[in-house]
């Protein structure tokens, strides 16, 4: 497992290398669900991919060369802030984990890390196995005496998964530009779901605006895109531009950019 390495904010902000008066600032925040990335928003995107291109510190399978093994591609986002410096730039952030693990250099942090190594989530993914292993050992001895044993343990083993997971969904509180902090299952309660979507609030977005929230930083444009091969679907195509998910991130998202002026969706 790895560790998780201890990063700066510096390492997360990056500024435009160029300079950017040619564009205009938006007026309005990218309208997330369905949008023409704004010219500000493709020169991250560029830069982003340029060092998806050519940096050696982690290794991932996207895919895109002969490599053996699971090809995994992945969503990236980019958000272009302006800092309480007056800054022009953007943060990076990626779906879930990459190369196996939440913290990189330049892409902002989870909300949630699920995989450090001293939490919760690690001790109770093993009494998971714990359990698992103890039902396939019963299962191979193939007697009358052990059903019942079996049976015990598939409703214990059901009752620790859904306590784990309730236990994930308490570590998701989300911001806005107001400052207001709401937990994940308040969100989607609110929007009729009986619980969260499996995976909610590590999409790009949320870590995109969860940071820029926690460090004053005024989001102005958002685009999001696939790089890597898709292994489930011919939908997903290396480096084209994709709106945020419904079914996790919508109620979210309403939440985090409430008050925040958004285009009109694009016909």
């Amino acid at each position: 497992m790895l560790t998780p390495t201890i990063l700066s904010a510096d390492d997360f902000f990056t500024p435009f290398e160029e300079v950017i008066t040619g564009y205009l600032l938006p007026d309005k925040f990218t309208y997330p669900f369905n949008y023409q990335p704004h010219p500000l928003s493709l020169q991250a995107a560029e830069m982003l991919q340029l060092h998806l291109q050519n940096q050696q510190v982690w290794q991932h399978n996207f895919g895109l060369s002969c490599d053996n093994g699971e090809v995994i591609g992945k969503m990236f986002g980019v958000l272009v802030v302006e800092t309480a410096q007056h800054e022009i730039g953007y943060l990076a952030a990626f779906s879930g984990k990459l190369a196996g693990g939440n913290h990189h250099s330049k892409f902002v942090p989870p909300i949630f890390d699920g995989v450090a190594k001293d939490g919760f989530l690690n001790a109770g993914m093993t009494e998971l196995a714990r359990i698992n292993d103890e039902i396939r050992l019963l299962e191979e001895k193939q007697e009358e005496q052990a059903a019942l044993q079996i049976a015990n343990l598939k409703i214990l083993r059901k009752k620790h998964s859904v306590s784990l997971q309730n236990e994930i969904f308490d570590q998701y509180h989300f911001l806005n530009q107001a400052g207001e902090l709401r937990s994940l299952r308040e969100i989607f309660t609110d929007a009729s779901y009986k619980n969260p979507p499996a995976g909610a609030g590590e999409c790009a977005a949320p870590k995109l605006l969860q940071y820029a929230f926690q460090n004053k930083m005024k989001p102005l444009a958002m685009a999001e895109f696939w790089w890597g091969m898709s292994p489930k679907s011919d939908y997903w195509k290396h480096g084209h531009f994709y709106p945020s998910c419904q079914e996790k991130c919508a109620p979210i998202l309403a939440h985090m950019l409430a008050g925040i002026e958004m285009e009109e969706s694009p016909a």
